[in-house]
């Protein structure tokens, strides 16, 4: 695993319920240490920025690629 930190912004595009899509995020935030700040959420998109090792905050896009069950993920964007 690396030791290098990351901050990422991360646009989750499909079909959202923001509860179950946000509730999602930051319980798979905390199992993986990494700060989160939630930003927008629509029927469209969930927004949210965080901080952790390099490899956790990629663990975290892809868990969050996979989404909840209410959900679909059908683009991710990374800035």
């Amino acid at each position: 695993m690396s030791d290098r930190s990351a901050a990422a912004r991360f646009t989750f595009r499909g079909r959202m319920v923001c509860v179950s899509f946000t509730e999602f995020a930051l319980h798979r935030a905390r199992r993986l240490d990494i700060e989160i700040d939630v930003g927008a959420c629509d029927a469209e998109a969930a927004t949210f920025r965080v901080r952790g090792q390099d490899d956790l905050v990629d663990a975290f896009e892809m868990a969050c690629s996979l989404g909840p069950e209410d959900c679909i993920v059908l683009d991710v964007e990374r800035s």
